[in-house]
């Protein structure tokens, strides 16, 4: 499946922190547990009545604020969490705005903030669903220790985050992998929480078979996709990578194009390629845990890493500021 096309890029702070999709894949591109299928119907009932129950009813004047359709699409990677908030999006006939966090944050103090205030004003102008990937990285638990200025600062963007969830009218999708995380005054925000589980053997058999074309494919007669399912308890985007790098290596292999096909062993030196990749990915250089701990390294590794950036700006004003007494100084 290729990614859907995008109209344009919002620049903020000079950074390409938003982009604005035209959806395109639908809720027949992807597979599902029945679970999280059901979770995201009742998802999408809530936007299609929502001007019922808040309008009609009466109950937007008793609710004025909290109207956001805040939802939280929580899972492992490559469960499907983006692909259904775009499906969503198309659902509704609305454009989808995706939040690019690591553009949206700004090393100077007090800009991040606006930059979220920003997202939100552009949602409203384009009447589109607004999606924050990696949306623990914005909405973490706000610290009670404030000894430094980041700390400030990212308690702040939680606060105006929750302001904006306040006073927007529409629908935001919030995607994560460690939900664990979210502020505890955000989570209750969230009107519906969807949580996308590992496919089953049922369901990976169907998203290798999705994967390929139904007539150009050139598939062996020794593809078993119900073998590949049962062997391999991976997710569907770890399924998508192993068939595209099958078909490179069926692809590379000598002799004429029409003689060439996809065999069983492609798929299978595919995927264990994928979860060996994958386990690199997990692994501390410093703890070697994959597990929780590991996960604490790294968000304290990017807390030191937020420490290093305000220093250095801190470290680059002050050196203006010195620059600029020593010029004064020398023209007395």
């Amino acid at each position: 499946m290729a990614p859907a096309p995008f109209a344009r890029l919002f620049g903020i702070g000079g950074r390409r922190a938003l982009e604005s999709v035209t959806p395109r894949r639908t809720f027949d591109d992807v597979v599902l547990p029945p679970a999280t299928r059901r979770a995201l119907d009742s998802a999408l009932s809530q936007v299609t009545q929502h001007d019922l129950i808040f309008n009609r009813w009466g109950l937007g004047e008793r609710h004025p604020t909290g109207l956001a359709l805040a939802f939280n699409f929580a899972g492992p990677p490559g469960t499907g969490k983006t692909i259904c908030a775009e499906a969503i999006a198309h659902s509704l006939g609305r454009r989808l705005l995706l939040v690019r966090y690591a553009e949206l944050e700004s090393v100077w103090m007090g800009e991040t903030p606006k930059n979220v205030a920003a997202i939100f004003r552009a949602a409203r102008e384009e009447g589109a669903v607004l999606l924050f990937d990696e949306a623990d990285a914005i909405a973490s638990r706000r610290s009670t220790s404030i000894d430094h200025g980041f700390q400030r600062e990212s308690n702040t963007v939680v606060s105006v985050l929750l302001q904006e969830l306040e006073r927007y009218n529409g629908v935001v999708i919030f995607a994560t992998n460690l939900a664990a995380n979210f502020d505890p005054a955000f989570e209750r925000r969230i009107r519906t929480h969807v949580m996308f589980e590992m496919p089953g053997v049922v369901e990976r058999e169907q998203i290798w078979r999705v994967q390929m074309h139904p007539s150009r494919t050139p598939l062996a007669d020794d593809v078993d996709f119900r073998v590949l399912a049962e062997r391999h308890a991976v997710s569907g985007g770890d399924i998508r990578n192993a068939v595209l790098k099958a078909a490179l290596a069926a692809a590379a292999e000598p002799g004429p194009d029409s003689t060439k096909r996809i065999h069983q062993r492609h798929l299978e030196a595919g995927i264990i390629e994928v979860v060996a990749g994958g386990r690199v990915m997990r692994q501390s250089l410093f703890t070697g845990d994959e597990g929780p701990a590991g996960q604490a390294h790294q968000l304290a590794g990017l807390a030191a890493s937020r420490v290093l950036l305000y220093a250095l700006a801190l470290g680059g004003a002050a050196f203006v500021v010195a620059m600029v007494a020593l010029a004064v100084a020398l023209l007395k």
